[in-house]
Parts: C-alpha cells; structure tokens; sequence
C-alpha cells in the first residue's frame, strides 16, 4: 500500500501491507520543504506545509506506527484502550481529525527517581498520543532548524557521546576561563502555557486543547495550569523550543576572550559554553518561560 501526502486513505487497506518506505518519502519530502521555508522565514508557507502534513495519510500513518511500536505500546491512558491488532491501528488512523477533537485527561503516575523521590508522568490516551506524534512530524523541522547550535538534549541524530565530544573540543585547551552548571527545577512542569501558545509555531487549537486537558489522579481530575506533561510524545520538543536562546543569551554575558582565541590550533576556537547539555545531561534544565528566562536563572 502506498499513500501520497495528502491523499485520502483507503480504509479497505490492510496493515501489514503498508509501504512503510513509501510513507517515510512522502513525509521526509514535506519536512525538507517546511525547513526551507523556516530558513527562507516564510511563515505563511511554513504553516500551509504543517497543516498539509498533519492532514495527510502519510503523516497519519507513521504517527500511528511510532505510537504502536515504542516501549509504551502498553501501557493504556484513562480510557483503558490499546491499539494492539492492525484493525485498531488502521481504525486508529482514521480517528485522527483535528475537527471535533478534544483530549482526554491524562492518567498521573509516579516513578521513582535516582535521589529516592518521585517523578510524576501523566500518560495519554492512544489516540492523543497518536495526535501528537502526527503534529510532532510538522514541528520538529522549525524545532531542529532554529535550535541553538550546541543543543543535545532529544535532538534527533544528537546524542550523549556528542555532548561529551564538544565538552572535550571546549575543555582540551589549556586553561578555560569557566565551566558553568544549571540544574532549573520544575522541568516539564512550569513552562508557561501562554509562552508556549505564543511563540510554538503549531495549531494554537490543537497546543491549547493538550495543555489544558487535565490530568485523573485516584480518580479525581485535576486542572493543569501551567506545564507540558513528561510523558508526553510533543513534551521534549516543546521543552526545546522553550529553552532556544539560552546559547546566545550566555554567549552576549560571557563572549569569548580574544587572548583564548590565540590558543586555538586549525579551525576549531575555544568555547566557553561546552555545549548546553540539559535533560540529564551535565548541564541540566528546562526553562520555566523561555530561553532567556533561563538565561537569567543560570546567570544568577
């Protein structure tokens, strides 16, 4: 089975017919074209591109497939509904419809964290997760096109070696002036909605319907007021877009030295920063209201 971005999906279609390759051209093709536009700033066309990739059976059918095949496959939301069989995944893709859609509340449960306290994760439905996945495919271009340059925290072909490859090129010369650490708590749990629905480049319906769907806890539902969920498929990259900025604010406070500069050898200069390695990393944090926030809560 093969469907074109856009096309309307042929319901009689088996699911393990699927041209899963086919699908991945078809949205690999969109994506390239959202991150010309977000270079070209053409914002109008980067918002005509989402909503054809987030209405496109493509789109549908890879977002459904992420959900149905990762670790959390199992482990149901409030409705206690898996997609477990391929009629559920191809009933799943039909499902997913912005018009008419409204999330359910998440279901809250506790993990243990390293330091012996609990860390809160609120699980969607199949079906939300479903949805942001699919509009996860339409942001994470303009995420990964305008995020700062020494960003490692869920960054797709980024990972911890990276970080600690540009810690090592930052930190070999002789004598660094500083090395700076942040750890901002709250996490996920105090960006500002407002921020978020102003400066996400994404369906504001849709981004304002996840953030304030609630969360059940011993069956007794909770308002969420600020925050996005961890457990969440769109959290880290709403995280990252929060903390974007926090690079170049750092880099205006603290500039590099021109005595350093001398030390360099080859193409590659001293950099203060050593890459901002956050989420675990060895710099840690996520911005409570956007990038330059954070900028002024690590600089003190």
């Amino acid at each position: 089975m093969t469907a074109q971005a856009g096309a309307i999906l042929n319901t009689s279609s088996v699911w393990d017919a699927v041209d899963w390759r086919t699908i991945e051209d078809n949205v690999r093709r969109l994506q390239a074209r959202i991150v010309k536009a977000v270079q070209q700033k053409k914002w109008n066309k980067v918002k005509a591109l989402q909503h054809l990739l987030t209405h496109s059976a493509s789109g549908k059918l890879l977002a459904v497939r992420r959900v149905t095949v990762n670790d959390g496959r199992k482990t149901p939301g409030v409705d206690g509904e898996l997609w477990d069989t391929p009629h559920k995944k191809l009933q799943g893709v039909i499902s997913l419809t912005a018009r008419g859609y409204r999330p359910m509340p998440l279901r809250r449960i506790y993990i243990p964290k390293a330091n012996g306290k609990l860390r809160p994760l609120g699980i969607p439905t199949m079906r939300d997760r479903a949805m942001q996945a699919l509009y996860l495919l339409a942001l994470d271009p303009v995420a990964e096109t305008t995020a700062d340059q020494n960003s490692y925290g869920f960054r797709h072909g980024r990972s911890c070696a990276d970080a600690i490859e540009q810690c090592f090129t930052s930190l070999c010369h002789k004598n660094p002036s500083w090395v700076l650490e942040g750890d901002i708590k709250g996490c996920f749990d105090n960006i500002s909605h407002q921020w978020l629905l102003d400066n996400v480049p994404l369906n504001k319906a849709i981004l304002h319907k996840w953030l304030k769907s609630g969360y059940l806890e011993k069956q007794v539902f909770y308002d969420t007021i600020s925050g996005t969920p961890q457990g969440g498929i769109i959290s880290p990259a709403l995280s990252n877009i929060t903390l974007d900025g926090l690079e170049r604010r750092l880099r205006e406070v603290f500039p590099v030295r021109k005595r350093l500069r001398a030390w360099s050898s080859g193409a590659s200069t001293f950099d203060p920063l050593c890459g901002r390695l956050h989420h675990h990393r060895t710099l840690r944090g996520v911005a409570e209201n956007d990038g330059e926030a954070a900028g002024r809560i690590l600089l003190g």
